[in-house]
């Protein structure tokens, strides 16, 4: 087949970092933080890759948004097997507010100018958790959507999507070009060997501004406070039932 996938990858403070606040409540601290790929990221890009594997696509193209420094995350698809990269340049302000709204524009613009035929996202961000990225690139676009998907089958120019819902598994069959996220389930991604690392550094990586694909940054959304969680109360072990009762009416819970 010769469709082109178009992956989304987003850099975020790996997720074994422990978060914290910026004393002024802003945002959280990033500088001197260790940043990886987001890991529903790394899961949409190995499903883009086992497609082009099996024959069924032609082409993979990662996009990543933000700073200088994305271009490690791009770097990093193209390892796990990406033919090329797009790095759109979003620097200073524009950076921190960058919100899902925007992205998707971006996204959009970049589908059709790139003639995909498949949008894969993950389904989330492990910084943000907005979980809207790929449904707003889906209405930009006027694509169908297929989300939180643990399988995707791609049957000539239809692809049949099993999603994660609530009450279990949901099957839907898509006509192409249609929009995908993913979910944990989707697959297992694969480590970048360190010959595949070499050849990435090789590989293209375009360097595009959103204005280039006529999208507005103007953000909608201002965050007002940023504040760690409270801490959890330590609990209270009790012997009897009883006890457990005088407790809870003490607390007022009954």
């Amino acid at each position: 087949m010769s469709a082109r996938v178009l992956v989304g990858v987003k850099r975020v403070i790996d997720y074994a970092v422990k978060i914290r606040v910026k004393p002024d409540n802003s945002g959280v601290v990033t500088d001197g933080v260790k940043h990886s790929m987001n890991p529903f990221c790394e899961i949409a890009v190995e499903e883009a890759v086992k497609l082009k594997e099996k024959k069924l696509i032609k082409e993979v193209v990662v996009v990543s948004c933000g700073p200088q420094q994305v271009q490690e995350t791009i770097r990093t698809a193209l390892a796990m097997g990406a033919d090329r990269g797009i790095h759109v340049e979003v620097s200073g302000k524009d950076s921190d507010t960058l919100g899902p709204l925007q992205v998707s524009k971006i996204l959009a613009a970049l589908a059709k100018k790139e003639d995909a035929r498949l949008v894969i996202l993950g389904k989330q961000a492990i910084d943000d958790d907005c979980n809207q990225t790929g449904q707003m690139t889906a209405a930009l676009l006027d694509w169908p959507q297929g989300t939180f998907a643990s399988e995707v089958v791609l049957e000539g120019d239809k692809l049949k999507v099993v999603r994660e819902v609530d009450g279990g598994l949901e099957t839907v069959r898509l006509r192409m070009p249609a929009v995908v996220t993913a979910d944990l389930r989707l697959n297992t991604p694969r480590y970048a060997t360190l010959p595949n690392i070499m050849k990435a550094k090789k590989k293209k990586i375009d360097v595009v501004k959103p204005s280039d694909l006529g999208v507005d940054l103007t953000s909608r959304l201002e965050v007002l406070r940023v504040d760690e969680p409270p801490q959890r109360q330590a609990g209270v072990k009790v012997e009897t039932v009883e006890d457990l009762l005088s407790k809870l009416k003490e607390a007022g819970r009954i």
